[in-house]
């Protein structure tokens, strides 16, 4: 169910997409308008978010870019999104390395599961975040970059370990909600 607008223009481009909506369990239960799904009270849906690391056990953090609708600017561990209809959770990350960040399956070994947690967060009057979310890690051996402006305001490497830490120390970052609570959930 896809709005649009008298003139026949959608309202935002994630009203031209769906996202899979999910009981606690993540069992899907079918497809949800994307936008719909972040408005209002929200639909529980699946989405995951990738964690990029290099061998130095430093994480890449992506800044949203600007025009993101919900956690536009924040910084991101690296990459989040939502699977489409039939696609695994491995899947839809190495889609949206390759997308986002220019990173191709060559630079990494292999994409792990690492976690799945429930969250619901709201952002200012925008919208929410109702979503059963994979923690997915990647380690890559070559570490070159190429960021879609359109996704990616900013890229910085962190210390893994200070940053999980002493998440008060990087504040002044405004982390995204699902990130940090990917952060205090890892058990590493």
């Amino acid at each position: 169910m896809n709005e649009s607008t008298e003139s026949g223009e959608l309202p935002h481009k994630n009203a031209a997409q769906d996202v899979i909506a999910v009981d606690a369990d993540d069992t899907e239960l079918g497809l949800v308008n994307r936008l719909e799904a972040h408005t209002g009270e929200g639909t529980r849906h699946r989405a995951f978010t990738s964690l990029v690391f290099d061998q130095d056990d430093n994480i890449l953090l992506a800044q949203r870019a600007p025009g993101k609708r919900l956690w536009g600017t924040y910084w991101d561990g690296t990459v989040a999104s939502h699977p489409v209809e039939g696609q695994s959770q491995e899947d839809a990350t190495r889609q949206r390395l390759e997308e986002e960040l220019g990173i191709t399956p060559d630079q990494y070994e292999d994409v792990r599961l690492t976690d799945r947690f429930e969250y619901k967060r709201y952002f200012e009057n925008a919208g929410v975040e109702h979503e059963v979310c994979a923690v997915l890690e990647v380690t890559l051996h070559d570490t070159t970059l190429d960021p879609d402006e359109e996704e990616v305001a900013g890229l910085m490497w962190v210390p893994y370990e200070r940053l999980s830490t002493h998440p008060e120390w990087y504040r002044q970052l405004r982390l995204c909600p699902w990130f940090e609570i990917a952060m205090r959930r890892d058990t590493r």
